[in-house]
């Protein structure tokens, strides 16, 4: 049988990227936590850590990630039923969100979670094409993705489809586009991108332009905050969902650069396949606000393809 506290060394590991602050959080000393991740690994036989700068889960790794934190939870909702005073303090969920989700609508459908349950929230903030590879690597046990294919053990439930649309200040327009938008103006007009996993742009410049990537100039700006403020400051023209935009367009602060072009981001929840109550609650918070602040289906019969 696998040890409990060798499993919960290996997770804070992972969690902490570091062995020293993975000691600390602990209670324990360094070597305590190496011995106890060694003897699990002698155990199944596999390395289980790349003891690499961060450090990262091997195969192996991520197995024994995800059944430590499936059972953490089990073990959390269990002692809560059994007794609230047996509560082992505050549950923790890992989650992964898209930078747009977690600054629009995500924070808003958690609320009454954090206000009526002892939960700390763990978040991967990756683009909306990735977070997928966080559930898949057991890093989290729900993610908000633009993928409709689920994984062994997990539920997919549709949400909504976020709009994005290029938009610019009126001082980048004056300046790039005096004339109007065209191919030949967007190829010398710079764009901003979130990081280098962010496609969106990219997307809309091909779909709508038949412009590859790397015939544009482009910045890179891995703050969602910063991104926006970017933009409106005249840098450049970027992607920027309707639930950021609108405000920004109905002022006159930002500007369409093609109005009618639009890319239309398909959002999925994946999440474990478990009979907790806390999971099913999480669930659904995320449809009542998607249904709030996201576009149905329907809506949009072509959908931009993670």
């Amino acid at each position: 049988m696998v040890d409990y506290k060798q499993l919960k060394a290996l997770s804070t590991v992972l969690e902490e990227k570091n062995f020293e602050r993975a000691a600390k959080r602990l209670h324990v000393t360094q070597s305590a936590v190496s011995q106890r991740i060694k003897q699990l690994e002698e155990m199944v036989g596999q390395t289980l850590l790349i003891r690499s700068h961060p450090i990262t889960p091997t195969p192996a790794g991520q197995t024994l990630l995800k059944h430590f934190r499936q059972i953490e939870m089990l073990q959390n909702e269990v002692m809560s039923e059994l007794n609230p005073v047996l509560k082992s303090g505050h549950i923790r969920l890992s989650i992964g969100v898209n930078a747009d989700s977690l600054s629009t609508w995500f924070l808003p459908a958690i609320d009454p979670i954090l206000k009526q349950h002892n939960v700390l929230l763990d978040l991967k903030v990756d683009d909306q094409d990735q977070t997928h590879h966080l559930l898949r690597s057991g890093e989290v046990m729900g993610c908000i993705t633009s993928s409709p294919t689920p994984l062994q053990g997990c539920h997919c439930i549709p949400l909504g489809v976020s709009v994005y649309r290029c938009l610019a200040s009126p001082e980048y327009i004056q300046h790039y586009f005096p004339n109007g938008c065209d191919k030949q103006q967007l190829m010398r007009a710079p764009i901003v991108e979130y990081n280098y996993k962010d496609a969106l742009q990219h997307r809309y410049l091909s779909k709508f332009f038949d412009i590859s990537q790397g015939d544009y100039p482009a910045h890179r700006v891995p703050s969602f905050e910063a991104f926006i403020d970017f933009i409106t400051r005249g840098f450049a023209a970027g992607m920027i969902p309707d639930q950021q935009g609108d405000i920004h367009l109905k002022s006159g602060q930002l500007i369409d650069i093609k109005p009618g072009y639009f890319l239309s981001v398909p959002l999925y929840w994946h999440v474990w396949n478990l009979k907790i109550p806390l999971a099913n609650t999480l669930t659904n918070a995320l449809i009542k606000q998607s249904e709030i602040d996201l576009e149905p289906f329907s809506k949009h019969p072509e959908l931009t393809a993670c």
